[in-house]
């Protein structure tokens, strides 16, 4: 069912009266699909599986018209998504920006993460798949780009970005892969043969096997062979992924074996495949990276180097642009080298070639990775060039003089970018990533902060099933140090609660002095134990109020003494009594105006008993655990007043009085004392 005539000029009368930035967020809060939906019509896979109902009012079909010529050269006519979280977010916003329809896909998990709701459409995935595994459903995923009208899909990072079957898959039905080529993908996807193109082109490499393993024994050969001047230490690699996924250190002969298998069965895991790389391997080196765009012409440009040295495990953890500290020489032949090894495959689209450079100041060639980086903020944020929208447009088939994109075109690095990722995983239980609600969301802002966001908002859940990155801060400055202290202002700020976060391990590191000094390597992490120690948070405003919500919908907890029946339906009776003449003045006035000889005088000659009333006090701590409020002392506290006018005095005060004010009743004991004495003014009050 289309859109009523009605609705139609209605939303054509909104695309010219107010301006497009405004239109497109209001279509971004629109989930759509290609019909109108009710507000609570069940939503359906493209294969007709329902699984859910819809709690969106209206989603409807984007054709709004008129955006006075802002999107007059748009590279497609709509645009997939082909991946979830912030990375799928970053590509909706880009097209947004270019004025081309966004598509999303997302999992039955995924059904309230943000990425979804980011898309102008969104269809739900294979139902009858595990949660990842919906994200690498070729076929499916091809199923809906068809039936949509889907002309080009961006894979982002991981899942089927480096997937050549997918990039075939998808040129086979007429729609356009925005990535590298199929022969790119495979070529460079491929470590082998991504280490022979290097070689061919004079680009320094490892010593290492060309051929992946599958078992112990045939590695230990290679190594063992004098032949291939490869000796220990050596590092065991994946043949295929990455991620810093299937890689392990191997320090001596004994320790092969396990490595190796460890490695193995991680790479087999993630990716399938659990044949394995030797290369020597290079001690405290620094892994530097240099981002580069190509048009599949043979043209290929560079868009500066990042630091990506602060790792744990193989995974960067901070990463910084431009590096800082290289030799120049060294730079300038990464740079060329990373280009000429691009453009001898005609690369088409972004891509990013890792070097390892010694502590000499010589680099080695790791391997490229033939997509859009996580880290790719920072080299946007040096240079100003937009990477996502760069690989739209190359994917249409501008080249990169068509896009003003020239080598002579690229500024120098116009300060420094920093990025840091903020996980959910808790550094205090070996980085176990976290699951749960969030209860609390708050973000960061300010001048030279950007936000990559993704599935964190308030009420979100946190489930296993998924990378645990949560969102990328990147902060940008003339200063690297600078560019440190606002990460360090940002991460302060943000406020993460219901959820664990690394957020006390990247403040460590960006608090630290031989970080900031600007030259650390890939062993900085391991060689600083301390930075994984815990911040501890206060978190007062959400500690009261789940106090509150607790006593509310559950009553007082049991630690305040609630134990035993429920008290009596009957509200006690309060007497009320009128206050007699006085004949001669009460014991605390002739304290307060004539000091305590007169008091102690006027108690000698006191006709008649003198009592001590101990309600207040000891009576209450004896059958309450002295849990008695102020407000039910106050409540009977005029008719004390009356009735004990005569009284030695009242007892209220103790030891225990004072805890049991302070912790369990949450009252201030000084206030108490003083809401006391103005309502009861003329007997004396006593301690025990």
């Amino acid at each position: 069912m289309m859109l009523s005539a009605a609705t139609r000029a209605l939303v054509r009368s909104a695309g010219r009266r107010v301006p497009s930035a405004a239109v497109l967020a209001a279509r971004r809060t629109m989930t759509c699909s290609t019909s109108v939906l009710a507000s609570s019509s069940v939503l359906s896979s493209p294969s007709g599986s329902k699984r859910f109902k819809s709690a969106e009012p209206i989603a409807v079909d984007n054709d709004i018209e008129d955006h006075g010529g802002l999107f007059d050269d748009k590279p497609f006519n709509k645009i997939m998504a082909a991946n979830r979280g912030e990375i799928a977010t970053r590509i909706m916003r880009a097209c947004a920006e270019l004025g081309v329809p966004s598509v999303g896909i997302y999992s039955h998990e995924d059904r309230f993460t943000q990425h979804r709701y980011k898309a102008d459409q969104a269809f739900l995935l294979n139902t009858d798949k595990a949660p990842v595994a919906a994200y690498l459903d070729i076929d499916y995923i091809v199923g809906i780009c068809k039936k949509n009208g889907v002309e080009a899909v961006h894979p982002g990072y991981g899942l089927l970005s480096e997937n050549a079957d997918f990039a075939q898959a998808l040129c086979d039905n007429g729609i356009v892969f925005i990535g590298p080529t199929v022969d790119n993908l495979r070529n460079f996807g491929d470590k082998t043969t991504a280490k022979e193109m290097a070689i061919a082109q004079g680009v320094p490499v490892i010593a290492g096997s060309d051929d992946a393993f599958a078992s112990v024994a045939e590695a230990r050969k290679w190594i063992e062979d004098p032949a291939n001047g490869c000796e220990y230490p050596v590092i065991v690699k994946a043949a295929m992924g990455g991620g810093g996924r299937g890689i392990r250190i191997v320090p001596t002969p004994e320790d092969l074996e396990q490595q190796f298998t460890q490695a193995a069965n991680e790479a087999l895991n993630a990716f399938g495949d659990g044949r394995m790389f030797v290369e020597k391997y290079v001690e405290t080196p620094r892994h530097i990276e240099v981002q580069c765009l190509g048009d599949g012409t043979g043209e290929v440009i560079h868009l500066w180097d990042r630091d990506c040295s602060v790792q744990r495990r193989h995974q960067k953890i901070i990463e910084t642009a431009p590096s800082l500290g290289v030799p120049e020489e060294t730079r300038n032949q990464m740079l060329n080298d990373a280009c000429r090894l691009l453009a001898a495959d005609n690369y088409r689209a972004a891509g990013t070639v890792e070097f390892l450079v010694d502590k000499n100041g010589k680099h080695y060639f790791m391997e490229v990775n033939p997509r859009v980086q996580v880290e790719h903020t920072i080299t946007e944020e040096i240079t100003g060039v937009d990477v996502v929208q760069s690989t739209m447009k190359l994917a249409s088939g501008k080249t990169l003089k068509e896009l003003g994109l020239t080598q002579d075109q690229i500024p120098d690095p116009m300060g420094y970018a920093m990025q840091c990722r903020v996980t959910t995983e808790n550094p205090a239980h070996d980085f176990r990533p976290d699951t749960g609600t969030i209860d609390v969301f708050r973000m960061p802002g300010g001048m030279g902060i950007r936000l990559d966001d993704g599935p964190g908002f308030p009420g979100a859940k946190i489930t296993p099933h998924y990378d645990s990155l949560l969102v990328k801060i990147t902060a940008k400055a003339q200063k690297r140090k600078d560019a440190a202290a606002k990460l360090v202002r940002a991460l302060r700020e943000f406020r993460v609660r219901g959820v664990a976060t690394n957020k006390s391990f990247l403040l460590h590191v960006l608090e630290n002095d031989e970080f900031l000094s600007g030259v650390v390597d890939t062993g900085f992490i391991a060689a600083n134990p301390h930075l994984l120690e815990p911040l501890k948070e206060k978190d007062r405003a959400q500690k009261l109020l789940h106090y509150i919500g607790e006593v509310i919908v559950n009553g007082t907890p049991k630690s305040l003494g609630a134990v035993g029946p429920p008290p009596s339906v009957t509200d006690p009776m309060i007497p009320v009594l009128e206050p007699k003449p006085k004949t001669k003045p009460s014991l605390k006035e002739t304290f307060d105006k004539e000091g305590p000889e007169a008091f102690a005088k006027a108690v000698r000659e006191n006709e008649g008993l003198l009592i001590t009333d101990t309600t207040w006090r000891d009576a209450h701590q004896s059958l309450l655990a002295t849990r008695m409020r102020t407000v039910d002392m106050l409540n009977i506290a005029e008719a004390n007043n009356v009735a004990l006018a005569n009284a030695y005095s009242l007892e209220n005060w103790g030891g225990a009085t004072f805890d049991v004010s302070m912790r369990f009743l949450r009252e201030c004991p000084w206030d108490r004392l003083a809401s006391m004495r103005e309502a009861v003014p003329d007997i004396p009050f006593q301690m025990l």
